[in-house]
């Protein structure tokens, strides 16, 4: 059976969406899913199960996770070949242009067109670079300060879709443990 590696948007943020990493493997357990191990406490999380693609598997986890918690919980999920490989790129890329303060990989639901792609990556400056990578957007920081604005802004974050943000030691983490 697959085993496919989901990260979940927007848990345990604020006082309405607290869904601790216990929980979200129990739901999904419930779901049918199996061999469930999750890490860290922000929604990263790995499952087995028989269905045969990404999709399914998000669309699965989405709905045990509204049924549990009463609220959507977006959930982005990768196969352990396309995880592993979009990894590895990112912590080459994060070693090119090394040193670095800050390196954050936007995992995305679908990659982004061409034209999407070249939007995003022309925000690039020599402090702050950008790069797309099949379903994922490397930010990366040479310097960083606490509460930097996201370079995207909001409506180029919105034309990639559904997404969220990991830094490269959660990726890579997450790779050694289920990829």
């Amino acid at each position: 059976m697959p085993t496919y590696v989901a990260f979940l948007r927007a848990v345990n943020l604020g006082s309405t969406r607290k869904f601790p990493k216990d929980a979200v493997r129990a739901a999904a357990e419930r779901a049918g899913f199996t061999d469930v191990d999750s890490y860290l406490n922000t929604g990263n999380l790995c499952v087995t199960t028989r269905k045969r693609s990404p999709a399914r598997v998000e669309e699965a986890l989405e709905a045990a996770f509204l049924a549990d918690r009463g609220f959507e919980v977006p959930t982005i999920v990768f196969g352990q070949t396309e995880l592993s490989e979009l990894t590895s790129y990112a912590v080459g890329l994060g070693e090119r242009f090394a040193p670095l303060e800050r390196h954050n990989v936007s995992l995305l639901r679908e990659a982004p067109s061409a034209k999407v792609a070249a939007a995003v990556e022309a925000v690039s400056t020599e402090e702050t670079r950008v790069v797309v990578h099949g379903r994922s957007v490397n930010l990366m920081w040479a310097r960083a300060t606490p509460g930097d604005v996201d370079p995207l802004g909001t409506s180029l974050a919105r034309s990639l879709g559904v997404s969220t943000a990991r830094t490269t030691k959660v990726l890579a983490e997450a790779c050694r443990r289920w990829c």
